[in-house]
Protein backbone atom coordinates (compact mmCIF):
# COMPACT_ATOMS: atom_id res chain seq x y z
CA UNK A 1 0.00 0.00 0.00
CA UNK A 2 2.78 2.00 0.57
CA UNK A 3 4.41 1.39 -2.50
CA UNK A 4 1.33 2.14 -4.10
CA UNK A 5 0.35 5.64 -2.35
CA UNK A 6 4.40 6.72 -3.01
CA UNK A 7 3.59 5.93 -6.77
CA UNK A 8 0.25 7.84 -6.93
CA UNK A 9 2.03 10.76 -5.35
CA UNK A 10 5.26 10.31 -7.63
CA UNK A 11 2.39 11.14 -10.97
CA UNK A 12 0.76 13.73 -9.50
CA UNK A 13 3.88 15.60 -8.85
CA UNK A 14 4.87 15.30 -12.38
CA UNK A 15 1.47 16.02 -13.44
CA UNK A 16 1.30 19.61 -11.40
CA UNK A 17 5.55 20.67 -12.47
CA UNK A 18 3.72 19.78 -16.49
CA UNK A 19 0.70 22.37 -15.58
CA UNK A 20 3.03 24.84 -13.71
CA UNK A 21 5.40 24.92 -16.59
CA UNK A 22 2.69 25.55 -18.89
CA UNK A 23 0.83 28.30 -16.80
CA UNK A 24 4.26 29.96 -17.27
CA UNK A 25 3.88 30.83 -21.13
CA UNK A 26 5.85 28.84 -23.45
CA UNK A 27 8.58 30.20 -25.60
CA UNK A 28 8.81 30.27 -29.51
CA UNK A 29 11.62 29.31 -31.90
CA UNK A 30 12.83 33.03 -32.09
CA UNK A 31 12.64 33.57 -28.20
CA UNK A 32 9.55 35.52 -27.87
CA UNK A 33 6.85 34.59 -25.11
CA UNK A 34 3.46 33.36 -26.37
CA UNK A 35 2.42 36.62 -23.23
CA UNK A 36 3.70 39.12 -25.79
CA UNK A 37 1.77 38.04 -28.66
CA UNK A 38 2.71 36.69 -32.61
CA UNK A 39 5.98 38.05 -33.76
CA UNK A 40 6.20 39.14 -37.44
CA UNK A 41 8.16 36.02 -38.39
CA UNK A 42 5.51 33.89 -36.68
CA UNK A 43 2.65 35.85 -38.96
CA UNK A 44 4.24 35.39 -42.12
CA UNK A 45 4.11 31.62 -41.16
CA UNK A 46 0.88 31.77 -40.49
CA UNK A 47 0.13 33.06 -43.22
CA UNK A 48 -2.75 35.72 -41.76
CA UNK A 49 -2.99 38.21 -39.58
CA UNK A 50 -5.75 39.14 -37.40
CA UNK A 51 -7.04 42.22 -37.10
CA UNK A 52 -9.89 43.97 -34.87
CA UNK A 53 -12.18 46.12 -36.46
CA UNK A 54 -15.74 47.49 -36.06
CA UNK A 55 -18.53 46.19 -38.33
CA UNK A 56 -20.76 49.02 -37.71
CA UNK A 57 -18.36 52.39 -38.09
CA UNK A 58 -18.73 53.72 -41.72
CA UNK A 59 -16.98 55.46 -43.13
CA UNK A 60 -14.26 53.69 -41.29
CA UNK A 61 -14.82 49.90 -40.28
CA UNK A 62 -18.38 48.48 -41.89
CA UNK A 63 -19.47 45.25 -43.68
CA UNK A 64 -21.45 46.49 -46.86
CA UNK A 65 -24.79 44.36 -48.12
CA UNK A 66 -22.78 42.32 -50.24
CA UNK A 67 -21.04 41.15 -46.73
CA UNK A 68 -17.66 42.55 -47.59
CA UNK A 69 -16.11 45.00 -45.37
CA UNK A 70 -15.20 48.32 -46.46
CA UNK A 71 -13.50 51.95 -45.26
CA UNK A 72 -10.56 53.76 -44.14
CA UNK A 73 -9.13 51.33 -41.18
CA UNK A 74 -10.03 48.39 -43.60
CA UNK A 75 -8.33 50.11 -46.22
CA UNK A 76 -4.82 50.10 -44.29
CA UNK A 77 -5.60 46.65 -43.09
CA UNK A 78 -5.78 45.23 -46.52
CA UNK A 79 -2.57 46.85 -47.27
CA UNK A 80 -1.01 45.95 -44.25
CA UNK A 81 -1.89 42.16 -45.37
CA UNK A 82 -0.53 42.62 -48.89
CA UNK A 83 2.49 44.29 -47.53
CA UNK A 84 2.82 41.17 -44.81
CA UNK A 85 2.27 38.37 -47.74
CA UNK A 86 -0.48 36.94 -45.97
CA UNK A 87 -4.35 37.33 -45.76
CA UNK A 88 -6.04 39.24 -43.20
CA UNK A 89 -8.41 37.59 -40.79
CA UNK A 90 -10.80 40.38 -39.57
CA UNK A 91 -12.35 40.16 -36.29
CA UNK A 92 -15.12 42.35 -35.23
CA UNK A 93 -15.44 43.86 -32.13
CA UNK A 94 -17.30 46.28 -29.71
CA UNK A 95 -15.40 49.87 -28.48
CA UNK A 96 -15.21 48.02 -25.13
CA UNK A 97 -13.47 44.75 -26.60
CA UNK A 98 -10.47 46.23 -27.90
CA UNK A 99 -8.08 45.71 -25.38
CA UNK A 100 -9.63 42.53 -24.44
CA UNK A 101 -8.79 41.40 -28.23
CA UNK A 102 -5.73 41.85 -28.18
CA UNK A 103 -5.04 40.52 -24.32
CA UNK A 104 -6.41 37.44 -24.66
CA UNK A 105 -4.63 36.95 -28.25
CA UNK A 106 -7.58 36.89 -30.55
CA UNK A 107 -6.27 39.43 -32.70
CA UNK A 108 -2.49 40.24 -33.68
CA UNK A 109 -3.47 44.19 -34.29
CA UNK A 110 -6.65 46.82 -33.47
CA UNK A 111 -7.96 48.43 -36.50
CA UNK A 112 -10.69 50.16 -34.85
CA UNK A 113 -10.85 53.93 -35.05
CA UNK A 114 -8.74 53.74 -31.95
CA UNK A 115 -7.94 56.74 -30.15
CA UNK A 116 -4.72 57.20 -28.32
CA UNK A 117 -4.84 57.84 -24.30
CA UNK A 118 -2.62 57.83 -21.40
CA UNK A 119 -4.73 54.93 -19.99
CA UNK A 120 -4.52 52.69 -22.64
CA UNK A 121 -0.88 53.19 -23.36
CA UNK A 122 -0.71 51.05 -20.13
CA UNK A 123 -2.22 48.32 -21.09
CA UNK A 124 -1.22 48.31 -25.53
CA UNK A 125 1.41 49.51 -27.62
CA UNK A 126 0.00 51.96 -29.97
CA UNK A 127 2.31 52.07 -33.53
CA UNK A 128 2.67 55.88 -35.18
CA UNK A 129 -0.87 57.62 -35.58
CA UNK A 130 -2.79 57.76 -38.93
CA UNK A 131 -5.45 59.99 -38.15
CA UNK A 132 -6.44 62.98 -36.35
CA UNK A 133 -9.64 62.79 -34.25
CA UNK A 134 -11.53 64.56 -31.26
CA UNK A 135 -14.79 64.41 -29.42
CA UNK A 136 -17.93 65.87 -30.69
CA UNK A 137 -21.72 66.35 -30.15
CA UNK A 138 -24.62 66.05 -32.69
CA UNK A 139 -27.95 67.22 -31.52
CA UNK A 140 -31.58 67.60 -33.52
CA UNK A 141 -31.29 70.66 -35.36
CA UNK A 142 -34.92 71.48 -33.71
CA UNK A 143 -32.72 71.40 -30.30
CA UNK A 144 -29.49 71.97 -31.05
CA UNK A 145 -26.64 71.84 -28.63
CA UNK A 146 -23.77 74.05 -29.51
CA UNK A 147 -21.76 73.68 -25.99
CA UNK A 148 -21.36 70.75 -23.52
CA UNK A 149 -22.41 73.55 -20.58
CA UNK A 150 -25.88 72.61 -22.16
CA UNK A 151 -25.83 69.06 -21.38
CA UNK A 152 -25.73 69.83 -17.59
CA UNK A 153 -28.95 67.68 -16.51
CA UNK A 154 -30.12 65.91 -19.80
CA UNK A 155 -29.26 62.03 -21.21
CA UNK A 156 -26.54 62.44 -22.91
CA UNK A 157 -25.53 58.53 -25.55
CA UNK A 158 -21.87 57.24 -25.65
CA UNK A 159 -20.74 53.79 -26.66
CA UNK A 160 -19.20 52.24 -23.61
CA UNK A 161 -14.91 52.42 -24.20
CA UNK A 162 -14.61 55.59 -25.93
CA UNK A 163 -12.92 58.54 -24.77
CA UNK A 164 -16.18 60.45 -24.92
CA UNK A 165 -17.57 58.35 -22.61
CA UNK A 166 -14.13 58.75 -20.13
CA UNK A 167 -14.12 62.55 -21.40
CA UNK A 168 -17.73 63.83 -19.88
CA UNK A 169 -17.26 61.04 -16.79
CA UNK A 170 -14.52 63.17 -16.09
CA UNK A 171 -15.17 66.51 -16.44
CA UNK A 172 -19.20 66.87 -16.55
CA UNK A 173 -20.90 65.07 -13.64
CA UNK A 174 -24.36 66.65 -13.94
CA UNK A 175 -23.94 65.22 -17.97
CA UNK A 176 -26.49 61.61 -17.59
CA UNK A 177 -24.82 59.39 -20.09
CA UNK A 178 -26.42 56.53 -21.42
CA UNK A 179 -24.07 53.90 -22.09
CA UNK A 180 -24.32 51.66 -25.17
CA UNK A 181 -22.49 48.49 -26.16
CA UNK A 182 -22.67 49.25 -30.00
CA UNK A 183 -22.39 52.21 -31.99
CA UNK A 184 -25.78 50.84 -33.57
CA UNK A 185 -27.56 50.48 -30.14
CA UNK A 186 -26.30 54.53 -29.63
CA UNK A 187 -27.51 56.04 -32.37
CA UNK A 188 -30.83 54.12 -32.36
CA UNK A 189 -31.43 55.68 -28.79
CA UNK A 190 -30.13 59.25 -30.32
CA UNK A 191 -33.02 58.90 -33.24
CA UNK A 192 -35.23 57.29 -31.36
CA UNK A 193 -35.56 60.78 -28.98
CA UNK A 194 -34.71 58.59 -25.62
CA UNK A 195 -31.27 61.18 -25.42
CA UNK A 196 -30.83 64.80 -26.12
CA UNK A 197 -27.30 64.50 -27.90
CA UNK A 198 -24.54 62.13 -28.42
CA UNK A 199 -21.28 62.18 -28.18
CA UNK A 200 -18.36 60.04 -29.97
CA UNK A 201 -15.40 61.11 -32.43
CA UNK A 202 -15.67 64.34 -34.65
CA UNK A 203 -14.77 62.47 -37.69
CA UNK A 204 -17.26 59.93 -37.48
CA UNK A 205 -20.01 62.40 -36.04
CA UNK A 206 -19.23 65.05 -39.65
CA UNK A 207 -20.18 61.60 -41.81
CA UNK A 208 -23.13 60.67 -39.76
CA UNK A 209 -24.77 64.06 -40.03
CA UNK A 210 -24.15 64.00 -43.67
CA UNK A 211 -25.97 60.89 -43.97
CA UNK A 212 -28.99 61.71 -41.37
CA UNK A 213 -30.56 64.87 -41.96
CA UNK A 214 -32.19 67.13 -39.69
CA UNK A 215 -28.63 66.48 -37.06
CA UNK A 216 -26.15 68.70 -36.67
CA UNK A 217 -22.34 68.58 -35.23
CA UNK A 218 -23.12 71.53 -33.10
CA UNK A 219 -19.51 70.78 -30.59
CA UNK A 220 -17.29 70.04 -32.91
CA UNK A 221 -14.34 69.57 -30.87
CA UNK A 222 -14.28 68.98 -26.82
CA UNK A 223 -11.02 68.57 -24.99
CA UNK A 224 -7.62 67.82 -26.65
CA UNK A 225 -6.80 66.79 -30.26
CA UNK A 226 -5.77 63.06 -30.03
CA UNK A 227 -4.76 60.96 -32.43
CA UNK A 228 -6.22 57.17 -33.81
CA UNK A 229 -3.09 54.29 -33.88
CA UNK A 230 -2.73 51.19 -34.62
CA UNK A 231 -2.46 49.22 -31.22
CA UNK A 232 -0.56 45.07 -30.32
CA UNK A 233 -0.22 43.50 -27.31
CA UNK A 234 1.69 45.21 -24.86
CA UNK A 235 5.60 43.57 -25.09
CA UNK A 236 5.13 42.64 -29.18
CA UNK A 237 7.98 44.53 -29.91
CA UNK A 238 8.32 42.88 -33.47
CA UNK A 239 5.06 43.71 -34.62
CA UNK A 240 4.98 47.34 -33.24
CA UNK A 241 8.28 47.98 -35.01
CA UNK A 242 7.13 46.88 -38.05
CA UNK A 243 3.69 48.77 -38.08
CA UNK A 244 6.35 51.67 -37.53
CA UNK A 245 7.95 51.56 -40.40
CA UNK A 246 4.90 50.52 -42.01
CA UNK A 247 2.93 53.49 -41.29
CA UNK A 248 6.00 55.32 -42.23
CA UNK A 249 6.52 54.01 -45.92
CA UNK A 250 2.84 54.15 -46.43
CA UNK A 251 2.76 58.20 -45.36
CA UNK A 252 5.41 58.58 -47.39
CA UNK A 253 3.57 57.05 -50.96
CA UNK A 254 0.38 59.19 -50.29
CA UNK A 255 -1.52 55.74 -49.63
CA UNK A 256 -3.71 57.80 -46.93
CA UNK A 257 -4.30 60.81 -48.84
CA UNK A 258 -5.57 57.85 -51.55
CA UNK A 259 -7.61 55.92 -48.87
CA UNK A 260 -8.58 59.34 -47.30
CA UNK A 261 -10.09 60.25 -51.27
CA UNK A 262 -11.60 56.76 -51.88
CA UNK A 263 -13.05 56.11 -48.16
CA UNK A 264 -13.94 59.27 -46.76
CA UNK A 265 -14.30 62.48 -48.42
CA UNK A 266 -17.53 60.75 -49.75
CA UNK A 267 -19.18 61.05 -46.64
CA UNK A 268 -17.61 64.27 -45.54
CA UNK A 269 -19.67 67.97 -46.32
CA UNK A 270 -17.39 70.38 -48.18
CA UNK A 271 -15.86 72.17 -45.39
CA UNK A 272 -13.82 68.95 -44.23
CA UNK A 273 -10.63 69.01 -45.63
CA UNK A 274 -7.76 65.90 -45.83
CA UNK A 275 -5.09 68.08 -43.22
CA UNK A 276 -8.33 67.81 -40.81
CA UNK A 277 -8.40 64.30 -40.22
CA UNK A 278 -5.07 62.66 -42.37
CA UNK A 279 -1.17 62.94 -40.67
CA UNK A 280 1.16 64.21 -42.79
Amino acid sequence: MNTLKKIVAGVLAGVTMISLAACGGSSSSDGSSSQQGQTVEQIKKAGTIRIATFGDLPPYGYVKNDGTRAGYDVALGNQIGKDLGVKVDWVQVNADGRVDALKSDKVDLVLANFTVTDERKQVVDFASPYMKVSIGVVSPDKAKITSADQLKGKTLAVTKGTTAETFFTQNYPDVQLQKFDSKTQQFQAFKDGRVAALADDNTYLYAWAKDNKGYTVGVKTLGEESTISPAVKKGNKSLLDWTNKEIKTLTDQGFFEKAYQTELAPSFTSDIKPEDVIIK
